[in-house]
């Protein structure tokens, strides 16, 4: 892997395309995501074996490069800079290490799969979730680090510990959660065409203290009521108010006009109708979260734990975005995030008994040692995409994992010990530091590695005993995987090629 972010940058700005290919640069968590102008002009099989990539993935126009946690950050600065500067290209030696000789028949299986998925599922739901997304995925590190903040403060309470310092730390990480709205607000108005600024204006209405002077349907508001749910509204109402006044007032009341009405005539429908409504809701989901897992646990995270792979796939999980949000906002963490990362334990485990019954297949071996570290932190695209999802079987022997170890979490929050995360974006091991529960620390952690473990064997057993066809024995037995099963067809598929894979050189 590169340790420098400005090389590893400047491998993959030819591989896109170079800088005129590139219309758009941005980042969450793991993922450097890219708009490109001309897809063809992009080297796949260079990419996915460039050192430092872990996977590429494609979700409705965008191309995404996953590169980890922390170092994704680095990189797309780096790769913003080059753009700035004009370019800057990788010498032709790097490019043939990059790419010489690594086309491999489930990589290009998976990105087959992938953008079949993603034409067949392009519809207006899909894209509407994948902009809600867009508002939230960049508060992620806000959240993440008031969140490990919150759990040292609470940690240091439960011990009795430094008692003068755990006020200002309480203070820090609940600053922000506090002004969240704002933040929805801006980012808001920002991916739907509006001015960022007037859409925090408008979500601000939300936190202000002053509210509580306000009456709507008989019932006094109180500041916060909504959460994220009527920040969204209010700022989204807010856009389409502006953009109103924008396409009628002439420009001389534009610069007046268009501010104003936007902030008042949004406000007033926020305070006297969004609030109101946005808060029922949230409370509507918090409640439905505590009494799912308080009543039918087990079951719940069966189901939530086995179809969280299926709905990753499928882009869907990003409605789940904005609820987890509302929980943390309301209760200080989410319980159903520990119970959806139980799909990737799953995902590891499945990918853990491939690698054990296909011992004469080098290549695959060899994305699977790479892949595999990612995926226990969590990032879980290089194994879905480049060994289960395109292997078939396999992926739904992950699932069943999954549900083995959301049944565990779950089981365990019916009988009092509930486990909840205090920001999203992270799973896996990576998960341990934001974890808290009404047990205490150690019980919940205890808790969530339990569900991990029971995901890991449970997707180990189920892919080992049962997640091989016969094509795929045939490769344990000394052959060549012969046959490569798509999940969304009965009939087994020919692999891209035939003969053994070269070795890949991540």
């Amino acid at each position: 892997m590169h340790k420098d972010p400005h090389a590893t940058a400047a491998a993959l700005l030819p591989l896109v395309g170079g800088p005129a290919n590139v219309t758009s640069v941005a980042h969450c968590m793991t993922r450097l995501r890219l708009g490109l102008a001309d897809r063809s002009r992009v080297d796949d099989a260079a990419l996915r074996a460039l050192p430092g990539v872990l996977g590429v993935v494609e979700d409705d126009g965008s191309y995404q490069v996953v590169l980890g946690p922390g170092v994704v950050g680095r990189v797309t600065e780096a790769f913003e800079a080059l753009l700035a500067a004009g370019g800057g290209t990788a010498d032709e030696p790097t490019r043939r290490a990059a790419g010489g000789g690594t086309a491999d028949g489930l990589a290009r299986r998976g990105a087959e799969l992938k953008a079949r998925q993603k034409q067949r599922n392009a519809t207006p739901l899909k894209s509407a979730l994948r902009r809600v997304a867009n508002v939230f995925v960049p508060l992620i590190p806000a959240l993440i680090g008031c969140g490990i903040v919150a759990g040292v403060a609470g940690l240091l309470t439960n011990l009795g510990w430094l008692p003068g310092l755990t006020p200002a730390l309480a203070a820090v990480s609940s600053a922000f959660m506090a002004l969240i709205a704002v933040f929805v607000g801006h980012n808001t108005a920002k991916e739907f065409g509006g001015t960022p600024v007037l859409g925090g204006a408008t979500a601000a209405v939300v936190v202000y203290p002053g509210v509580a002077k306000v009456t709507a349907f008989g019932v006094a508001l109180a500041p916060g009521q909504g959460g994220v749910l009527g920040a969204l509204a209010a700022a989204l109402l807010g856009t389409y108010v502006e953009k109103w006044c924008r396409a009628r007032l002439p420009g001389t009341l534009d610069v007046l006009l268009t501010p104003a009405l936007t902030v008042l005539l949004s406000g007033l429908v926020t305070l006297y109708v969004l609030m109101y409504a946005a808060g029922e809701v949230a409370t509507a989901v918090g409640t439905a979260a505590d009494r799912l897992l308080a009543t039918t646990g087990a079951l719940a995270g069966l189901v939530l734990g086995g179809l969280f792979l299926p709905l990753v796939m499928l882009g869907l999980h990003q409605a789940l975005i904005p609820i987890h949000t509302t929980l943390i906002e309301q209760q200080g963490n989410t319980v159903l995030l520990p119970v959806l990362a139980m799909a990737g334990a799953g995902q590891v485990g499945a990918a853990a008994a491939v690698y054990v019954r296909l011992r004469h297949d080098t290549s695959l071996r060899t994305t699977i040692r790479s892949a595999l570290p990612a995926g226990l932190l969590g990032v879980g695209e290089p194994l879905i995409y480049g060994v289960s999802l395109p292997l078939g079987r396999p992926f739904l022997t992950a699932c069943v994992g999954g549900a083995a170890g959301g049944a565990f979490v779950g089981l365990f929050a019916m009988l009092g010990t509930d486990v909840g995360a205090t920001a999203i974006g992270p799973s896996g091991w990576a998960l341990f530091p934001l974890l808290a529960g009404s047990g205490g620390w150690a019980a919940t952690a205890g808790v969530y590695g339990g569900g991990l473990l029971t995901g890991y064997v449970v997707g180990f057993a189920a892919t080992y005993f049962f997640g091989l066809g016969d094509s795929l024995r045939a490769a344990e037995a000394g052959g060549t995987v012969g046959a490569v099963c798509d999940p969304e067809e009965h009939e087994p598929r020919p692999a891209d090629r035939p003969g053994p894979r070269p070795a890949s050189p991540r």
